[in-house]
């Protein structure tokens, strides 16, 4: 049985038509997720690298002073700029170089609602552990004194202190949390409760790097744990990477 066959010249029919058009809009929506995608992963290199020379400078640092930097006083940001990084004596202020170079990861973006003087960074430092903020004695790396009275956060951490370099979370992406909520744009790495979503922060963090965070441990390598894991896992094997002796400190947990 021979099949029916187009007259010369009386091109394509309707249905033909459409369905041309919709494999091309198939094909297209396919190439843009790829290309998406592709400058997704792209970015999160980007950051991956900054967070690895973040942590390659704070070793550095930790090797010179054998004390890991602080808080404030110098802050921990400018020790390692000025220290590690640029080798400058330019006082140049914080807020001028953290939207810079390694400072600023390119999916992190400081939303249009922010008061002006709220500020934003890319990156934190693991300066409480799992302490709250009115502890006297953090289990983080930014000095054994919080911010309480005259916002000093010394005596430093000495460099034998942490007791397990490899497991201990030193910097990464600027994410304070703890109970499905998370705000990002802070200058800690932190597990902290009490916290409220601010401005569709919880949703923003989580898009950043698909739900995952790239962090740098005190021995200089870099993960990129889930959020879950930083924020919501309790188990002793979550619990210990905040804390420099090692320790899970599960009092810590909905302080």
């Amino acid at each position: 049985m021979r099949l029916p066959t187009r007259a010369p010249g009386s091109g394509f029919t309707l249905i033909e038509l459409l369905g041309v058009i919709a494999v091309i809009a198939v094909l297209t929506a396919l190439l843009i997720v790829a290309v998406l995608k592709a400058k997704e992963r792209a970015r999160q290199m980007v950051c991956v690298n900054n967070v690895r020379q973040l942590g390659l400078a704070l070793q550095g640092a930790v090797t010179e002073n054998h004390t890991y930097p602080l808080v404030i006083n110098p802050s921990w940001i400018a020790v390692l700029q000025h220290t590690q990084l640029s080798n400058s004596t330019n006082r140049t202020s914080v807020s001028q170089y953290l939207s810079q170079g390694v400072w600023q990861c390119p999916s992190a973006h400081k939303p249009s609602g922010f008061s002006p003087d709220k500020g934003y960074a890319s990156y934190g430092y693991n300066w409480y552990g799992l302490s709250a903020r009115t502890d006297m004695n953090s289990l983080g790396l930014g000095g054994h004194n919080v911010w309480n009275g005259p916002r000093l956060a010394a005596p430093p951490v000495n460099e034998s202190e942490v007791a397990n370099p490899s497991e201990m979370m030193a910097i990464g992406d600027g994410f304070e949390g703890g109970n499905k909520i998370i705000h990002d744009g802070g200058m800690a790495l932190w597990r902290i409760y009490g916290l409220q979503d601010y401005l569709g922060s919880t949703e923003r963090s989580d898009a950043r790097h698909q739900g995952k965070a790239n962090v740098a441990f005190c021995d200089g390598h870099v993960e990129s744990p889930t959020l879950q894991l930083l924020f919501e896992d309790t188990s002793d094997a979550a619990l210990v990477r905040w804390n420099r002796d090692h320790q899970p400190h599960r009092e810590k947990l909905g302080q």
